[in-house]
């Protein structure tokens, strides 16, 4: 849910005033207008339990599954009231007015989107089986090892754009 708080607040913040003309034909275009090239909030993404649904990709589901899953997020979606006022946190925190009992209130939010995300993963997750759940653990793991070299990479990048720096001297 605070995924969706945050992907709310720079989907509402990135929109753009101006209409988009629907006549072109141009895949650049249409990405655009969708939000990017993965459609803003696309398939997954709703509800507020993308990164569960991301991680469901590639793992092969029953219907019986996949209509257990959507039953759970649907019971499970974001209070529209809740996303509401964490977007106007959000803006105050922009703008420096945030207080100290928004802060608080801002966290007590987190707090509760976070073990509310926790639960919906439980209960996704007990749907799923022994190899499901360890399809779903490699590519965990592969994306903690990609994650990792890309880190790594980025270290020796700046570590070698700092050293052959040429100097005034």
């Amino acid at each position: 849910m605070m995924f969706a708080f945050a992907a709310f607040s720079v989907a509402v913040s990135a929109q753009s005033t101006t209409p988009q003309s629907s006549d072109s034909g141009d895949k650049s275009d249409k990405m655009e207008r969708r939000g990017g090239r993965h459609g803003g909030f696309g398939k997954g993404m709703r509800g507020g339990h993308g990164g569960m649904m991301r991680g469901l990709r590639g793992v092969e589901l029953s219907d019986a599954q996949k209509a257990q899953i959507r039953t759970i997020h649907e019971a499970n979606k974001p209070d529209q009231a809740v996303m509401e006022e964490m977007r106007s946190l959000m803006e105050a925190r922009r703008s420096g007015t945030l207080t100290d009992a928004q802060k608080d209130r801002m966290k007590t939010l987190r707090q509760q989107s976070r073990a509310k995300r926790e639960q919906v993963h439980a209960q996704v997750l007990a749907i799923l089986t022994p190899e499901q759940r360890q399809q779903i653990e490699a590519k965990r793991q592969e994306m903690e090892q990609r994650r990792q070299e890309r880190r790594t990479q980025r270290r020796e990048n700046r570590n070698d754009g700092t050293t052959d720096k040429p100097t005034d001297n």
